[in-house]
Order: structure tokens, then sequence, then C-alpha cells
């Protein structure tokens, strides 16, 4: 099983690291996953313009164990938390869509992105490595500036009601500038907001994440893991894995991560990675899982 890397340059969507205006929060329970019929299936591509979709085709007759495998891809994207929406699509349900997808064989695996479909793989692996794909998938659609996250299904609605969030226009150059791709220069423009006023927690926020971005761009995923589990009291390379775990959306395993450095370092070396984790604090700003880091980075201090 492969995937394919993406080079689209271009839009950041930092509302990853945020909860969505009138939608759940990141650390919430709602689902992310669609039984799909010919009314929705439509409605759900168009999501698909703002964060990635995937599809699973499954036949629970005719393979029974697509059907497991589209409830293990169920239990996996909704602990992704809105980085993926998933569509269950049951070709015995739905052959119009099955014939519409001009579908060869199944299962099927594919990821919609901005109404592109992808395929991902028609074989059934094990979950582990269906989720080192899915991490190394966020990883990559993150580095390219691709980090916006669905709402939960059931919160739409709400959301939907309510009136849309107007920008305010002091950022707007620091969002133009990530937009552009020019993290530099979003770096810039928020520091200039907080020179200007200390209290600025957005711009604080903001400068937080772009500062994420930087120190994680060109960094692959996989010899990054390497080297923190080759050298696990190697506090710059736990780090730095934090910090890609933050950017995939794995908050609560970034903040354990740094919490257990802290745990069994001392000196210097304590007092980075601590630092560092208030950071990752900052950069994701009021969330019920900073107040539990929070607890346990002084229960790891004291």
């Amino acid at each position: 099983m492969s995937s394919t890397p993406f080079s689209r340059p271009g839009a950041v969507d930092l509302s990853a690291l945020q909860a969505p205006v009138g939608g759940a929060s990141p650390g919430g329970h709602g689902s992310y996953v669609l039984e799909v019929d010919e009314a929705n299936f439509q409605s759900l591509l168009e999501q698909s313009m703002s964060a990635p979709v995937l599809l699973v085709v499954f036949s629970a007759t005719r393979m029974p164990e697509s059907l497991a495998l589209a409830d293990e891809l169920e239990a996996l994207v909704n602990s992704y938390e809105g980085r993926y929406l998933l569509g269950r699509i049951d070709i015995d349900a739905q052959p119009g869509i099955a014939q519409a997808m001009q579908l060869q064989a199944i299962p099927l695996v594919a990821m919609v992105l901005q109404g592109r479909l992808q395929p991902l793989f028609q074989e059934i692996p094990p979950a582990e490595e269906i989720k080192a794909l899915l991490d190394q998938l966020t990883q990559q659609l993150a580095s390219q500036g691709m980090a916006g996250r669905h709402q939960p299904l059931s919160a739409v609605a709400t959301a939907e009601d309510g009136a849309e969030a107007e920008v305010d226009p002091r950022y707007a150059p620091a969002e133009d500038a990530l937009i552009a791709g020019d993290i530099d220069a979003a770096i810039t423009e928020y520091e200039k907001l907080i020179s200007a006023n200390p209290a600025d927690v957005e711009a604080v926020i903001g400068l937080g994440r772009a500062q994420l971005l930087k120190r994680t761009a060109d960094v692959d995923l996989t010899m990054a893991r390497e080297a923190a589990a080759a050298a696990p009291d190697d506090v710059d390379a736990q780090i730095m894995v934090a910090d890609l775990d933050l950017l995939g959306g794995h908050v609560e395993d970034a903040f354990k991560r740094l919490v257990d450095v802290v745990r069994r370092t001392a000196g210097d070396d304590r007092d980075k990675a601590r630092l560092h984790l208030i950071e990752l604090f900052t950069v994701i700003g009021d969330d019920p899982r900073v107040l539990k880091a929070r607890q346990n980075l002084a229960s790891a201090l004291y």
C-alpha cells in the first residue's frame, strides 16, 4: 500500500488547530462518518473543497470483510477529529453510485480533495498500515498548507443556521501571507500586531501556528519518528515529533510526548521541553486538552 505525495502550493487553513465557528470543539465526540446515498453524495463531495473526504466502497453480501474494513475506517477517521470525513458506500444499497464511479472491484478506499477522486488502496491492509497511511497523508497535506478540518456532521446544520463569522481586517495581511505560502511574512505580520498590542491573544496564537508551520516545513514524518524512537532522551528529536503530531491533529499525543520528556529529564533539557510544551499550549488556545496537559505537566514537575 502506498500513498501519492501532494505538491499543491497555496492556501493554509489554520482552523485545523482551533474549534470551528459554531461547531463542536476538536476535543468533542461528534461523528465524521456518513452513510452515502444518491441524495447526499454530491454534498459530500462538495465538502472536499475545504478538507479531504475519504470514501470506502464495500459490500456486506459479496465480501463481508469489506464491511469490516469500512467499520475499521470509521473508527480511525473519527479519531482524527475532523481531519477527514468518511463516506461509506454500500454498493448493494447504492448501485447507482457504484455505476457512476465506474467501480471495477471492491473494496475501494479513495480520497476526494477539492472535487478530485484519488484511489488509495483496494486491498484490506492491517489497521496499523491504514493509520500509518492516514498519518502520512495528514503530514503531506499540512505541509502544503491544506490543514482544514471538517465539523462533526451533527454540528453542520447548527453552524449553517448561524451568521458567518467575519474575519478581523487586522489579521488579513498575515492570513494573506499564509495563503501565498509566505510563512516568514506571516510571522512578521503577527509580530507587528503583538508589538502594537502585546495583549492581542489572536495574534499570539497566529504567530505560534505560523512558527509551527515553519519548524515542520519539509520535515519527513517517518524519519523524524525513527529518530525520536532511537533517541528517547534527545529533546530536539522529541520536540520535532510533538510538533508534527500537533500539526497532524494528534494534540494529546503531542502533549503527552513532551510531558513524558519533562518527567524523565532534568536541568536544561527539562526546561527546554517544558517551555516548548507551553508554547504548544498557546498554539491550541483555550481547549480542555490544554487544561488536562497543564495538570499533567505540573504533576511531572512536582
